[in-house]
C-alpha cells in the first residue's frame, strides 16, 4: 500500500487504527435487523476491498453475525469498525470513520424491504430485498 494513496481511520479512543488504500466514494446503506441493532439506525460503509491493514488488532472484536460475513468493534470504545464479508475478506468499513471524504455518493441499499417506516432518504438508489440478498449470499458463499 503506497503511502500516497492510502486513508487512514480510527476508533474513538485511538486504540484501533485502519489504513486503508482505496475507498469506493459510492457507499451503501444497510437496513438489516443486525445493522440496526448494531448501529441504532441503518450501517452506512464504504467497499473497501482486501488491502485493509489493521493497527491495534488486539483490541479488536470480532463477532460472527451471519453466514457470510463478521462485524468488527473496537473492544475498549465500541466503535463499529467494519462489516467483513467470510468468503472474499472484503472489507465495508463504516463511513463515519472517514469524516472528510469527498464525491460521496448513496449507491445501494440492502434490505429494503426491512427498512423501517420512521426514516426515508431522498434520493434514489440500487435496493436489493431481503430473498435477492439471501439468495446471493446462497450463491456466493
Amino acid at each position: 500500500m503506497s503511502e500516497s494513496k492510502k486513508n487512514t481511520a480510527q476508533c474513538l479512543c485511538g486504540s484501533v487504527k485502519l489504513h486503508v488504500a482505496e475507498i469506493n466514494p459510492r457507499f451503501t446503506v444497510c437496513h438489516c435487523n443486525t445493522c440496526r441493532t448494531w448501529t441504532g439506525g441503518p450501517f452506512f460503509a464504504v467497499q473497501c476491498g482486501t488491502d485493509v491493514v489493521l493497527e491495534g488488532e488486539g483490541n479488536i472484536t470480532i463477532f460472527d453475525s451471519s453466514p457470510w460475513a463478521e462485524r468488527g468493534f473496537c473492544a475498549k470504545c465500541g466503535t463499529n469498525l467494519f462489516y467483513r464479508v467470510k468468503s472474499t475478506q472484503s472489507y465495508n468499513l463504516s463511513l463515519g470513520l472517514f469524516p472528510t471524504l469527498q464525491g460521496l455518493e448513496m449507491d445501494m441499499q440492502y434490505f429494503s424491504d426491512l427498512k423501517p417506516d420512521y426514516y426515508c432518504f431522498s434520493n434514489q438508489t440500487q435496493e436489493m430485498t431481503e430473498a435477492e440478498i439471501m439468495a446471493y449470499f446462497a450463491d456466493n458463499t
